[in-house]
């Protein structure tokens, strides 16, 4: 059912905690599944990403997902980081069964509302970046995996 790496990374997740004056922080939800992440990041002065961290409550699938999540951020920029979708995380996690796909979007959102935190803080716009939802279930009927 789950993959190797799903597996890993929910037994094994990297990552796990809070960074005290993180640069940003995003905490989104899945009100039908009961899901909870939240997404702290360090940014330096050249807007890269030295340090995620996550808290999540929810399923194997959350924690395997919010996990690669702070893997794949962490030395991009705040643009690149922005580009990392729900399909990367799934993809670098050898895929995810079809009903544990909205875990990956609840990363996607948690990494976004993270960024939206920090430019909020900081006076910043990033293009592309638009104000994240704070439950996923109401978009997750719309979108298409």
């Amino acid at each position: 059912m789950y993959s190797e790496k799903v597996m890993d990374h929910f037994q094994n997740p990297r990552n796990v905690g809070e960074i005290e004056n993180a640069s940003g922080v995003g905490t989104v939800g899945n009100a039908k599944c009961g899901d909870i992440m939240r997404m702290y990041l360090d940014i330096d002065e050249n807007h890269v990403i030295r340090e995620a961290r996550f808290k999540t409550f929810g399923c194997g699938a959350a924690v395997a997902t919010s996990s690669m999540a702070t893997e794949l951020v962490t030395g991009l920029t705040v643009e690149e980081a922005l580009k990392v979708t729900n399909k990367a995380v799934m993809e670098a996690l050898d895929g995810l069964p079809p009903v544990k796909v909205h875990c990956s979007l609840l990363a996607e959102e948690a990494i976004h509302a993270a960024l939206w935190d920090y430019a909020e803080k900081n006076h910043l716009k990033i293009e592309g970046l638009e104000r994240p939802k704070t439950d996923i279930s109401e978009h997750e009927e719309e979108e298409e995996w």
